[in-house]
């Protein structure tokens, strides 16, 4: 059983980690909470891995974790100084462009609520169904929808006007 968890870890934990980075906006707080979850999980491995979709059962775990109470405080922290977005995000295209574009998105994506955060990043990072999303987030599929609705309202909304002279 040992050795299905190493494996189980080698393979998803650089997903883990970006996901949990992504959810958080905090890469240390993000490896606290993974590392926190495959403790537990390591020691429930034997249930946990003959699970149909163990990689599904692991991610609500750690958005579990993230949306726990104990780990409100640590993500009201987050200040505009942190560059998640720039660790994760592909290269490519202008260098400033990215960072001030990377910028923009984190810090409207930071401010949503925590399940909204969790719905967008899962749907649009992750690229899970509304089914899974529900799993993971312990809701019915309509719910994950009106998440994933409000978030992407409030992130229209917080989009900065183009300026006449870009028209």
């Amino acid at each position: 059983m040992r050795d299905g968890f190493d494996q189980f870890v080698a393979e998803r934990l650089d997903r883990l980690l970006r996901y949990a980075t992504a959810l958080t906006c905090d890469p240390h707080l993000a490896q606290d909470i993974v590392q926190d979850v495959l403790l537990r999980v390591q020691g429930r491995w034997s249930r946990i891995g003959s699970l149909q979709a163990p990689d599904l059962y692991v991610r609500r775990m750690v958005t579990n974790e993230f949306l726990s109470w104990r780990r409100r405080r640590a993500s009201r922290d987050i200040t505009s100084e942190h560059r998640t977005l720039e660790a994760i995000a592909r290269s490519g295209g202008d260098p400033a462009a990215r960072y001030a574009e990377r910028d923009a998105m984190r810090a409207r994506i930071a401010v949503l609520p925590r399940k909204q955060r969790a719905a967008i990043l899962l749907r649009y990072y992750e690229d899970r169904t509304d089914d899974e999303i529900a799993q993971v987030l312990g809701c019915k599929a309509t719910t994950v929808r009106s998440h994933i609705s409000r978030a992407l309202d409030t992130l229209r909304a917080a989009e900065s006007p183009v300026p006449e002279a870009a028209r």
